[in-house]
């Protein structure tokens, strides 16, 4: 879906994240990214200025609150003041990767529930509406008290997999927590599923690993939604070949890539990492094991959908 919208009450900007993928959403739909500036003073406070009137227009805001994580999310929350300030009609918070994501729940005793209160933040500042992007935990939907559209990643990482060609594929979740993912890719590549089996695994280790399902011999393809340090997927990696699998690729909406997770994939058996870029990849990590694929696209329509009141659902499939 690609039109033209110069000149109508839509309006679409983009703080400091990812201006590359905003400029992509923006030039997809014909129209000239919105002008404002961010600025920091001295101290780090967060300075914001819209440089158009925005009165009345329906606008879409497009930050991915990644690294540096407090930073984007301040710089969200200051815009969203400030066109609420603006007398805009509506304001719709595009957050291709939602940061906190993985502190929805307490997992032990006195912990926060971080993801309820950034949506708290968000809220509160003034948006009417958030479009995300395979959120780590579907109920953070629930953790808002506006609309919230969460978009999928996997149609696009199939549709490039498939473009591959591979034999004898099974598609493999890195843990029990990540299988009904596996399952929908699985679903539209016709192909089987197995399990990575982890005991008493952390951050830093992979603990006693075991697979469950049929991989050898097989083209291996572990899917998750967000890589961070890369233990996950290198030390998966390891146990899939080791347990006769011939080639072992990875695929992710969320490249995170923190810490050492460049050089673990670089030294891996892994053949290649499939991401999208709602998070940028920064040039240290743009490494040839890497491929980058692009949902300006499906964030482009999404936009477009709400903005002249069409069902968004379509775009889940």
């Amino acid at each position: 879906m690609s039109n033209n919208y110069q000149n109508t009450k839509l309006k679409v900007f983009t703080l400091n994240s990812n201006p590359s993928l905003a400029e992509e959403i923006a030039s997809n739909m014909g129209l000239e990214l919105g002008q404002c500036s961010v600025q920091t003073f001295s101290d780090g406070e967060i300075q914001i200025n819209i440089e158009e009137s925005v009165r009345g227009c329906e606008v879409f805001v497009i930050q991915s609150t990644c690294e540096p994580v407090n930073q984007n999310i301040m710089e969200l929350l200051i815009m969203v003041d400030a066109l609420k300030r603006a007398s805009v009609e509506t304001i719709n918070v595009v957050i291709p990767y939602y940061g906190y994501a993985r502190q929805d729940r307490k997992a032990r005793s006195r912990e926060p529930i971080t993801a309820k209160l950034i949506a708290d933040l968000i809220e509160t500042a003034g948006a009417n509406r958030v479009i995300t992007l395979d959120l780590h935990a579907t109920q953070i939907q629930g953790f808002f008290n506006i609309p919230v559209d969460q978009l999928v990643g996997i149609p696009i990482l199939s549709d490039y997999i498939e473009s591959k060609n591979l034999d004898d594929i099974v598609v493999v979740a890195p843990d029990h927590g990540s299988v009904k993912r596996a399952r929908q890719l699985a679903e539209r590549l016709k192909a089987p599923i197995a399990i990575i089996d982890k005991r008493n695994p952390t951050d830093t280790f992979a603990g006693e690993i075991n697979v469950v399902g049929h991989i050898d011999g097989m083209t291996a393809i572990l899917i998750d939604d967000i890589i961070d340090t890369g233990t996950r997927v290198t030390s998966g990696t390891k146990a899939l070949i080791e347990n006769g699998a011939k080639e072992v690729y990875a695929c992710s909406t969320h490249p995170v890539l923190s810490g050492m997770a460049i050089d673990k994939l670089q030294n891996s058996q892994l053949k290649e990492l499939i991401v999208t870029n709602s998070i940028p990849l920064s040039e240290d990590k743009k490494i040839d094991k890497i491929t980058e694929l692009t949902v300006a696209p499906l964030i482009s329509d999404a936009i477009i959908r709400v903005y002249e009141q069409q069902s968004v659902s379509v775009l889940f499939d």
